[in-house]
């Protein structure tokens, strides 16, 4: 018993005590927090857009976090005997040193708060970076989460780097070479012929003939437009281009392609 008690009225038993249960408490209020947050989401999902709403909730979920984690952490050092007010009123050369050492994570901080606010991309959006075209899964204070559509890897782009993101529109454009002896109207009559067998794809929500791009080297370009969705954009283009391919066929119009004559000398 009296050993229980020495323990009990032990400095450090007692600072790592009053730490576990500060951690505790902020991982209930944080779970509190999200479980109403999610509520709202299911609830709201038919007053503001999904994509928004979704967007919104969890940029909201990160920020808490990380409001709960900084509270926390000043708690427990509160706990061990650091003065925090005064530690926070004198940081000096210090503060320019940590100022710079977080200068990026301050970057993605502010740039993920301008993506809620100027409504860069949303959860759901379809967006490239670099080598990766993925949808967005989530956006947090510093991250945008993306789901490859080639490979179905997870990417993680730093919010600082939105400058670099393109948003995805959905819009296929689809170049069509025909040969010069085709005549223009016959040309279009098949294209037209194209644009209706591509109408009827259950993944395609419009298409249309624009008309002649080019006049290649070999080849009058035609051009065709379909819109889909971002996340079908790979397989629309390639049943797009055997629609094509066969329709061509079937009226025995071959694609042209450049080609090289070599003469020799005997």
């Amino acid at each position: 018993m009296k050993l229980l008690e020495e323990i009990i009225d032990n400095v450090w038993f007692q600072r790592c005590f009053w730490s576990v249960v500060v951690i505790l408490f902020s991982l209930v209020i944080y779970g509190v927090v999200a479980r109403f947050l999610d509520r709202k989401e299911q609830k709201n999902s038919k007053i503001l857009s999904n994509k928004k709403n979704k967007t919104f909730i969890h940029m909201l979920k990160s920020i808490v976090g990380y409001v709960l984690g900084i509270f926390t952490l000043l708690v427990i050092l509160q706990i061990f005997g650091v003065n925090v007010t005064s530690m926070l009123a004198g940081v000096g050369i210090a503060s320019i040193v940590v100022g710079f050492a977080l200068q990026d994570a301050m970057k993605d901080i502010f740039r993920g708060l301008d993506i809620i606010s100027d409504g860069y991309y949303e959860i759901g959006d379809v967006i490239k970076y670099g080598g990766n075209t993925g949808q967005v899964l989530s956006i947090s204070l510093r991250t945008t989460k993306i789901q490859d559509i080639n490979t179905m890897n997870i990417v993680s782009i730093a919010n600082r780097n939105i400058d670099q993101v393109e948003v995805v529109s959905g819009y296929i454009y689809i170049p069509i070479p025909l040969p010069y002896e085709l005549k223009v109207e016959d040309a279009e009559s098949v294209l037209q012929e194209i644009v209706k067998q591509l109408a009827k794809h259950d993944g395609i929500t419009s298409v249309k003939y624009q008309g002649i791009t080019a006049l290649a080297e070999s080849s009058l370009n035609y051009q065709i437009v379909v819109t889909c969705d971002p996340m079908s954009t790979l397989q629309i283009r390639r049943d797009s281009l055997r629609v094509i391919i066969t329709t061509l066929e079937s009226h025995k119009i071959h694609i042209p392609y450049t080609q090289l004559d070599l003469h020799t000398k005997k």
